[in-house]
This record gives C-alpha cells, sequence and structure tokens, in this order.
C-alpha cells in the first residue's frame, strides 16, 4: 500500500485500458469504449436522485483549512473556498485570489475515490459541537480498528485547534505568553504524550465578530449550508486518517469557518509526512465535487458508502482530461460568462434516459448531449385556436386578471425611474417628429398637440387594461404615408378629410372586433424568426437612418465655414445700407442710423446687407454632431459600465448602469448651456388648443360628406386593419420572446381589442392612430431586465427576468400629456441630444437578433468567427445563403417602405412570411431547425417522425437483448478495476464489490 493509503497504481490503470481497447470488437457490435445501456452508478444515481423530495438541495459553502505551525503551535489556516469556482489564498497571504475554474488531477480523484472506500463514512451523524463530533470519528475508527487507541488524544488534540481565516491577521504571541499556558518543551513535543497537559481544544464556541462581520455572506445564498475540509500532514501517523461526516442537521460550530454558516458536511485528512501536495490536491478534489450542483444533491441523498462512489465514478464519466504537455496547469482558467445549467445532467437520471452521458442524442449525426437544441417556434396556448366566439379574448382576461395587483405594486421599484425616464425621452421625440410631419402632411389638421394628446390617452389607456402593458404604442411610418395620402385623396375630391377618416376608423376598430371575435391571431404562430428579425430590423434601420439624416440635416441648415482664412481676418465685415432713397420712404426710416442696426432690424426696415462676413453663421453643425454622438457613445459606454471592474456592483449596476441613458442626456445638455451656442432645441406646445384653428375636440360623424362615404370607406379601412394588425402582433411576439422570460404570459387578443377601441376614440377626437412601436417596446424591455444580485465569486450576474408591471407605461404617458405644462424645462433639451438617444435605440434594438449576427459573419474569416450553434450544424455557405435572401427581402421592403407604396407595407410582412413557406424547399429542416423556427405543421410532422423512429428504436434493443445475454461494463468501471485477472468480465458475472478499490 503506498504511503497515501489513497493512492492507485498507475501501472494497473494503463493496463486495464490497453485491456479495454484490445477488445474493442465485442460480439454485439458495440465499441468497448461505448457507455453501456445503464451502467450500475448511473442505476444507483437514477435511484438516489428520483426520491420524492420537495425541498431543494441548499447551496454549499466549501471551506478548506490546512494544518500549519506557527513558531511552535499548531493551527488550521485557511487556504481555499468555494462557493461555485475557487478562491485560494496567495503565496503571499494578504489577499484571495480572482474566482477561477478548479483544474484537478485525474489521479487525485482516484485517491479520493479510494480514500472514501477505507476511510470512516458517517452519515446523518447527531453532532451539536465539534468536539463531539471528532470524538465520534475517532471512536468510529478505533472501533473498525483504523487506528490505535493511543492515537485518540493525539488526532483530537490536532482537530481541534484554532482556525485562522483570512479576515483576520495572524495572532503572533511572545515566548512570555506561551510560557503562560505550557513550557518550551511542551510546545516543541506537542505530539508527545505530555500533549494531555495543553487544552484539547482551541476553537471557539461561538462565531467571532469578524465572521458576524463579514461582508463576504452577501455572496452566499440565505440557506447556503458549509462543507469544511480538514487537511494536514503529522509524523504520529503511519498511514491516512479518512473521515467523511454528514451531519443529521446542520450545526454552527463556532470558529471552524470563515463566515457564520451551519456546517453539513466534514471532510478530514490527516497522513504521514512528506505527502504535502498529494493531501491538498485530495482536498482540492473534494471540495470541488461538493459544489458541484449532481455531486451535492447525492451527498445530501447518499444512504451509504456505495452512493457516495457512484456519485464519484458519475463525475469521472463526465471529466475532460487536458493533455499536460499542451496546456500549463499553473494558468487559472476564468469563469464562464454562462455557467451551463445542472437540470441537464441531473434530467438524464429523471427521464430514464439510457446511458446517454457522453454519446450522441440518437444515432450517426446527432446532437451531442452537452449542445442545447434550437429554441423553436412555441408561442404556447395563447394563440391556441379556440373555436368559440371571442374565446382567445376569454382566455387573455381570465389569464391577465389574477396578474392585475402585482402589476402594480412590483412597478414600486427603483429601477422604474430609469426606464420612464428613458421611455418618456423617446415617446416625446417620437411624438413631436412625428406630430410636426403630420401638420405638414395634412395642414395642421393633426399637428404636434393632437400628438402630444393622442400619445397620452392611447397610451395609457394601453397600459392600464391591455394584454402586454410592455408594449408601448405609438404613431408608425406607415400610417403617415396613409394620412397624407387620404388627405391628398380627399383635397382632390371635395370630401372633408375629418369626416371620412373618422369613418375610416370606426369601420377598422369593427374589422378588429371581429378578428379578435374569429381568434385571427392564431395566423401569428406561422411568424418564424425569418419573419419577425425581418420586421424588426426594418424598424431599426428606419430609427438609425433618420437619425442620422435629421444629423445631416444640421450640415445643411447650418454650414460650416469652410471658406473662413485666418489671415483675412482683417477683411471680414458686415454693413446695413439703406434702401435706395428714390424710393418712397416714410420719416421713421430716414431718421433711421443704418450703420448701428441688427442684422435682423437691417431686414425689416427693407436694408441690404453687404460684406464677406454677413453669412457667417457659428459652426453650429459640428456643436450638433458632439452632442449627437456624444450622447450615443457615453450611453453605450455607461450601459457596459456594469461588466467594468470599477466601483462596487450595486454602484455599477443599480446607479450608472441603470441610469446611463438619463446621465448622458443631463451631462450633454449641462454641456450645451455651459457653450451656450444656439442649437436647435426641443419645441413643445404650450396651450392647450387644437393645432389648426377651425376644427375643435370632437368630430361629428354626419353632414359634409354624401351618405356612399360612410359604406365605400370600408375598403381603405381594411387596409388600415392589416397594417395595425400586423405591426401589433408581430411586435407583440418579439417582446413576448422566449428569451424575456416573461412570466405573466401574454394578449394577443385583448391588446388588438383594445388598440380597436383606440382607434375609434382617437378618431372621433381628431387625433393620430396609434400601434405597436417595435424599437420603443423593445427598449423598454431592455431597461426593466433584471439580473441577480447575489452571485458567487466570478459568476456573472444571471439575467432573471423582466420587471413585468404597468406603472412604468402609465407614468411615461401621463408625463407625455403634461408636457405642454413642462415646455419652460424641456426647451432647454437640444435636439441632436434627443437623435442620439433615437440612435441608440436602433442600434440597441439590433443586439441579440441572429439576422444582424450572421450578417457580420460576412466580413470574418472563419477562424475568427464566434461559436454560434448554428455554425456547427449548418454548412457556412448554406448560412450564407440563408442570410442573403434574408437581405434581398429587407431591401424590398425598405424600397416600398421609402415610395408611396408604403400602404401597401402589411402586404409585404404577409409576403415574408409566403418567402418564409418557399425555403422548405431550398434548405432541409435540419438547417431551418437551427438558422429559423420550424413552421406548426412541419414541427407536427417531424415529432411524429421521432416518435416512430423511439418505437423501432425500442423494439432493436429488447431485440439486441435478447440475443446478447452479456452486459457489458462501463468504461469507467473497468478503468477503476484493480483486480489483476487478464480476463474480460461481463458486469453480470462480476459483484459491484469487485469494482471498488480496497
Amino acid at each position: 500500500m503506498a504511503p497515501v493509503h489513497c493512492r492507485a497504481t498507475h501501472r494497473q490503470l494503463l493496463t486495464h485500458t490497453s485491456e479495454r481497447f484490445v477488445e474493442s470488437n465485442q460480439p454485439n457490435g458495440h465499441s468497448a469504449f461505448e457507455s453501456p445501456e445503464v451502467s450500475p452508478a448511473a442505476e444507483r444515481l437514477r435511484y438516489i436522485l428520483n426520491e420524492d423530495d420537495d425541498m431543494p438541495t441548499p447551496t454549499l459553502f466549501t471551506e478548506m483549512d490546512t494544518l500549519q505551525r506557527e513558531g511552535d503551535e499548531l493551527e488550521w489556516k485557511e487556504s481555499a473556498r468555494w462557493v461555485k469556482f475557487e478562491e485560494k489564498v496567495e503565496e503571499g497571504g494578504e489577499r484571495w485570489s480572482k474566482p477561477h475554474v478548479s483544474t484537478l488531477s485525474l489521479h487525485s480523484l482516484f485517491e479520493l475515490r479510494t480514500c472514501l472506500q477505507t476511510g470512516t463514512v458517517l452519515l446523518d451523524l447527531d453532532g451539536y459541537s465539534l468536539p463531539q463530533i471528532v470524538d465520534d470519528i475517532i471512536e468510529r475508527q478505533i472501533e473498525e480498528g483504523m487506528i490505535s487507541p493511543d492515537l485518540r488524544e493525539k488526532i483530537s488534540f490536532v482537530l481541534l485547534r484554532k482556525h485562522r481565516h483570512q479576515t483576520k491577521k495572524p495572532i503572533h504571541r511572545s515566548l512570555a505568553d506561551i510560557g503562560k499556558s505550557s513550557s518550551a518543551s511542551e510546545c516543541l513535543c506537542y505530539l508527545s504524550d505530555s500533549v494531555t497537559t495543553r487544552s484539547m481544544n482551541d476553537i471557539a464556541d461561538s462565531p467571532s465578530t469578524d465572521q458576524l462581520k463579514n461582508k463576504f455572506m452577501k455572496k452566499i445564498p440565505r440557506d447556503a449550508e458549509a462543507s469544511n475540509v480538514l487537511i494536514g500532514e503529522v509524523d504520529f501517523l503511519n498511514k491516512p486518517f479518512v473521515a467523511f461526516v454528514r451531519l443529521a442537521q446542520a450545526t454552527t460550530l463556532g470558529g471552524l469557518t470563515e463566515v457564520p454558516v451551519p456546517t453539513r458536511f466534514l471532510f478530514v485528512l490527516l497522513g504521514p509526512q512528506g505527502k504535502a501536495k498529494s493531501y491538498n490536491e485530495i482536498g482540492r478534489a473534494i471540495a470541488t465535487l461538493m459544489v458541484d450542483d449532481l455531486f451535492s444533491d447525492v451527498a445530501y441523498k447518499a444512504r451509504d458508502r456505495e452512493d457516495l462512489i457512484a456519485g464519484i465514478d458519475e463525475f469521472l464519466d463526465e471529466v475532460i482530461v487536458l493533455p499536460p504537455g499542451e496546456w500549463d496547469p499553473k494558468i487559472r482558467i476564468e469563469p464562464p460568462k454562462k455557467v451551463t445549467s445542472a437540470d441537464k445532467r441531473k434530467s438524464v437520471f429523471s427521464l430514464n434516459e439510457l446511458g446517454q452521458m457522453n454519446g450522441t442524442a440518437g444515432g450517426g449525426g446527432g446532437l451531442a448531449e452537452d449542445e442545447e437544441m434550437p429554441v423553436q417556434h412555441e408561442l404556447g396556448e395563447e394563440l391556441a385556436f379556440t373555436g368559440r366566439f371571442c374565446g382567445g379574448l376569454y382566455r387573455d382576461i381570465k389569464r391577465k386578471l389574477p396578474w392585475l395587483p402585482s402589476d402594480f405594486y412590483e412597478g414600486f421599484h427603483i429601477q422604474t425611474i430609469s426606464a420612464v425616464l428613458f421611455i418618456y425621452l423617446g415617446c416625446i421625440t417620437n411624438a413631436i417628429t412625428f406630430g410636426g410631419l403630420l401638420g405638414d402632411a395634412t395642414d395642421n389638421y393633426q399637428g404636434v398637440m393632437e400628438s402630444f394628446l393622442g400619445t397620452a390617452l392611447a397610451g395609457s389607456v394601453f397600459c392600464l387594461f391591455g394584454g402586454q402593458p410592455l408594449i408601448i404604442l405609438s404613431s408608425t411610418g406607415p400610417i403617415l404615408i396613409f394620412e397624407k395620402l387620404l388627405f391628398d385623396f380627399s383635397k382632390n375630391n371635395n370630401i372633408d378629410y375629418m369626416e371620412l377618416r373618422l369613418w375610416i376608423g370606426i369601420h377598422s376598430c369593427l374589422q378588429c372586433f371581429i378578428l379578435v371575435a374569429t381568434d385571427a391571431s392564431y395566423i401569428i404562430k406561422y411568424m418564424t424568426r425569418f419573419t419577425e428579425e425581418g420586421f424588426s430590423s426594418l424598424i431599426s434601420f428606419i430609427f438609425i437612418s433618420d437619425a442620422i439624416k435629421k444629423m445631416v440635416g444640421s450640415f445643411k441648415y447650418y454650414p460650416i465655414n469652410t471658406d473662413f482664412k485666418p489671415d483675412y481676418v482683417t477683411a471680414y465685415k458686415c454693413e446695413c445700407l439703406a434702401p435706395d432713397p428714390s424710393e418712397n420712404q416714410s420719416e421713421v426710416l430716414e431718421t433711421l442710423d443704418w450703420s448701428q442696426l441688427s442684422k435682423k432690424e437691417c431686414l425689416k426696415y427693407g436694408g441690404s446687407l453687404v460684406g464677406r462676413s454677413c453669412k457667417y453663421v457659428p459652426d453650429l453643425a459640428l456643436m450638433s454632431f458632439i452632442l449627437f454622438f456624444g450622447t450615443y457613445s457615453m450611453t453605450i459606454t455607461l450601459k457596459k459600465f456594469k461588466f467594468s471592474r470599477y466601483f462596487p456592483t450595486k454602484v455599477r449596476k443599480k446607479l450608472i448602469s441603470d441610469f446611463s441613458i438619463f446621465m448622458s442626456i443631463m451631462t450633454f445638455v449641462g454641456l450645451d448651456m455651459l457653450i451656450g451656442l444656439k442649437t436647435p432645441k426641443l419645441i413643445v406646445p404650450t396651450e392647450f388648443k387644437p393645432t389648426r384653428p377651425d376644427r375643435g375636440w370632437i368630430v361629428m360623424p354626419f353632414g359634409k360628406n354624401p351618405w356612399w362615404v360612410y359604406l365605400a370607406s370600408f375598403v381603405p379601412a381594411l387596409l388600415v386593419t392589416i397594417l395595425i394588425f400586423m405591426d401589433q402582433q408581430i411586435s407583440a411576439v418579439i417582446v413576448n420572446r422566449k428569451e424575456n422570460k416573461l412570466k405573466k404570459g401574454c394578449g394577443y387578443h385583448l391588446d388588438l381589442f383594445w388598440v380597436g377601441i383606440l382607434m375609434a376614440a382617437c378618431s372621433f377626437m381628431g387625433l393620430p392612430w396609434y400601434v405597436a412601436a417595435t424599437v420603443i417596446s423593445i427598449a423598454h424591455i431592455d431597461s426593466l431586465k433584471m439580473e441577480s444580485e447575489s452571485s458567487a465569486p466570478g459568476e456573472q450576474p444571471q439575467f432573471l427576468g423582466v420587471r413585468e408591471q404597468r406603472l412604468t407605461g402609465i407614468l411615461v404617458f401621463v408625463l407625455t400629456g403634461v408636457s405642454i405644462f413642462l415646455a419652460p424645462i424641456l426647451k432647454f433639451i437640444p435636439m441632436p441630444v434627443l437623435y442620439g438617444v433615437f440612435l441608440y435605440m436602433g442600434v440597441a434594438s439590433l443586439s441579440g437578433i441572429q439576422f444582424w449576427d450572421r450578417i457580420k459573419l460576412y466580413m470574418m474569416p472563419s477562424k475568427h468567427q464566434p461559436d454560434f450553434s448554428y455554425l456547427r450544424h449548418v454548412p457556412l455557405r448554406r448560412v450564407h445563403l440563408f442570410t442573403f435572401i434574408q437581405i434581398l427581402c429587407l431591401t424590398v421592403l425598405w424600397i416600398l417602405k421609402s415610395t408611396f407604396l408604403a400602404i401597401i407595407f402589411p402586404v409585404m410582412i404577409l409576403g415574408l412570411m409566403v418567402v418564409r413557406k418557399m425555403l422548405d424547399m431550398v434548405f432541409s429542416q435540419h438547417d431551418l431547425a437551427w438558422l429559423d423556427d420550424l413552421l406548426p405543421e412541419k414541427e407536427k410532422k417531424k415529432k411524429e417522425d421521432d416518435k416512430k423512429k423511439g418505437k423501432d428504436k425500442d423494439k432493436d434493443k429488447k431485440k439486441s437483448k435478447g440475443d446478447d445475454s452479456e452486459e457489458e461494463c462501463s468504461f469507467i468501471e473497468y478503468f477503476l478495476h484493480r483486480n489483476t485477472n487478464p480476463e474480460p468480465a461481463v458486469c453480470a458475472e462480476l459483484p459491484l464489490e469487485l469494482f471498488m478499490l480496497n
């Protein structure tokens, strides 16, 4: 037996590996390295983990202490800790290392396995203090003949020494202080028989002040329990002293742990001197296993020693070995940005899947077990066709009513403030922009005032009663073009525009009701990622292009003085010359001193400006560009600041990142005020009255148009309805994506119902029509995203979902309504700053769109391309072809949007669905499953085919089992088998004990 007593012989392991390789041709035709149908370890774990237990396994905080000599005394010194990742005390001993992924030697795992086999395992021990637990461990070892009784006091003395944690400074004692408790000879010979004269228990009975005030508690969940690992070498043992203890109840063991967390598990390894490195690696191995989600479950539910061994075997089955010649073990691997969930590993045991830990999911070309299948197009029962009158609407109301109270009280959070400020500025900018354009298109029948009032009314009502209050309503480009065409038609045919518009709104409202009553939203099931991404990308590009166009327009309106030459500055002047004296002039004009008049006064009284500097304007365009690009770039920088290394987490996330847009706007508004240039400012109406003086707030339905107009308006209303239906429902699908982890359900039918009502209401009041705004809604979602606050060191904050509530939307639209009273404040906001906000919203909405990621692949060499999952399964040329088709469709939509044909824009969105249907003839279902979503009927057929294949496979398995009576042993069990028998053995003939290390 090796000195460590936990060591397996490498030569024997390699011998069995070579034997396994030679016997690769088995009677059943399978390779010897393939996993069996069910290994004994997997079968045991399936039985353990499937036991009914409603209580979730607590998070384990693991601390490893090593035995150190401080002067003439012994003490336990904290050397490493784990919550998810490993942190070790640096060699200087004054700081913790960065969290990193634990890298273990395979040999240490084999030694640990043998340690658990040969050592003491006490499960569900009734322990109330560390001295009592130590006594129980020693008593068990004496009973089993592992140690002699004369070692009791020596081992107990060592295990009850004081623990010094990294948070505490070293305790230095003078020789005089040492002499007060014991003589120098007693300290030097602490392991001699005279050791009993010293205190047997140096460890504190209760947590110290340092433990209670330790800020590290913030990183540990409240229900966490501790696992303590004690590793040391002594000179009175000739073989290792090993014990694994699980307490029946987690107990706080005084100063044993760095933080006041109750201890559940205790692992002790004391061994002969000279093997400190080996002991340390075994301690790191068990500590790493204890924070492994699967093994920790096994440790909590294990009934005996064999269950723990099975847990280690399963861990070894999934271990990946890095060749020592190609990797430096001293390198610390950074924690991944996203930790793979252990649910997939656990599902193998709960779903009765047979031996597919590391193989493929089924047959050649299948998916590896550790790879995620693409999330398919599943919209749930929200869009199920009920076949009943208003069945979908009834389901939406029934689904949303229980959440109504929480929709309000969950909005009381500081994050709501930042979201309201962000979306409010976006909404008023949109309202002013579209209001001004509507005023130009309709001869001020609808203007900025109507836009403000309509936005406030429609938005607040929708957020109060709608099915998905995270959706933001706004005017859209296609509606603006429709309004312009409708106004021109009315003007050319002597038809009253407002009355015609009212009847179109009424018809459109009724048509929306019909769509709701017949569950027409079911068609959204056929809108796959191809259609959604094409639509959302188009809207995002519109936001980006409009922001850039407006910025470029500033350079035309305020041209930069490129012809200015500093050397001729003396020649630059501008004078006001009086008009020709021959013309009739009043006495007032004759008395004016024309040389003293300002530019405005000179032009007002008919004078002329003469001089090379008369056309000079300040560099407002350059200043506007600084405000525009500065707002955008600062917002992007501050938004990403939560991932930086500076400042505490709360400052980075809660203050800087969440309020990034507000801070950027305030910064550049302040810069504009400081410089004092007359940059274009936000213009807000100051009086509550219609933009056009000859119209009121209510439009009468009769009296101005012929009777046939009331019926004929059904035709243009149909176009409006299609436009609203497509725009509203596609935006809703994008908002309700599974990636956003919404928990309160959708309300497609309820949303369309309220949009129809608001269509009629806005038509009666002469206000613009409103529908879901994709980009602003995505920005609303982004501003309300929640992340985990208490995360383990090194673990990236996990996305938890969105703060689903109605308060932000209601507050945004109420503020929009009262903005006419905030004109004295809002007039200081430069328009270029708001253009920067527009640009940020457009760019931010592109992030996370697979289509945009695939466009960027065109400009990347293959070796530099990101490791996207679809690139692993679909040839790159097919990916490029799919992207090219999407680009063509987007180009066609862009061209249509820019012409008078924009009125048929919704029909073209339906055309995208037709194009997607035709892609089934170009791409295989396998490629489409990774690049897009399968259409509902295709997905159904695929499931039926898989079901048939599964039945055939089960028949083949039963047949093969009948032919082959022998059952193949798992590779890892054979690898661990230390019996020197050269004959290959089958599992049915060998008892389980022969596979365990003795």
